[in-house]
């Protein structure tokens, strides 16, 4: 390999990387509130980088965002009284992922129809399908979990 096996530098015409590519990560306490104050951070914060998501893929990635931070706030806050948002976006997909340090890990379980609730992971699960996107729970090195869903910019990129 040329360059003594290093990367080679950055390609003719490759910029770098597109304006409203980056990580953002906030942290919020686990109650109620940051459920709606998480929804419109990641929506003020995909308009406010230009992000080209089209509207169906906002809708979906806020509804993720709600479920997650719902999930965390109804299960984990005993032991995990704060939760964290991260938001990654690259060129073509945008990540969304709550942390918590709650070991428990979820699963999506079929729903049943009487119930009320119990439906959120399912869903999420749901919107990431139908996006063309992935999704997963992870353990994280203090013994939590992130739970995190990624969906194409544009369709059919996954």
């Amino acid at each position: 390999m040329e360059n003594g096996g290093r990367r080679p530098g950055p390609l003719p015409g490759d910029d770098g990387p597109l304006p409203y590519e980056g990580v953002w990560r906030f942290t919020a306490p686990a109650v109620d509130a940051s459920v709606p104050q998480a929804r419109h951070a990641v929506r003020d914060l995909l308009a406010r980088q230009g992000v080209p998501a089209p509207d169906d893929l906002v809708h979906g990635l806020l509804l993720i965002v709600s479920e997650l931070v719902t999930n965390a706030v109804r299960h984990a806050a005993l032991l995990s009284p704060m939760l964290a948002v991260e938001i990654a976006v690259g060129a073509e997909w945008v990540r969304v992922s709550v942390e918590d340090n709650h070991p428990y890990r979820p699963t999506a379980l079929v729903a049943d129809h009487g119930q009320t609730g119990g439906r959120g992971l399912l869903l999420v699960r749901e919107i990431t399908e139908e996006a063309g996107g992935a999704c997963d729970v992870e353990h994280t090195a203090s013994g939590g979990k992130v739970i995190w869903a990624a969906l194409p910019l544009k369709p059919g990129d996954y």
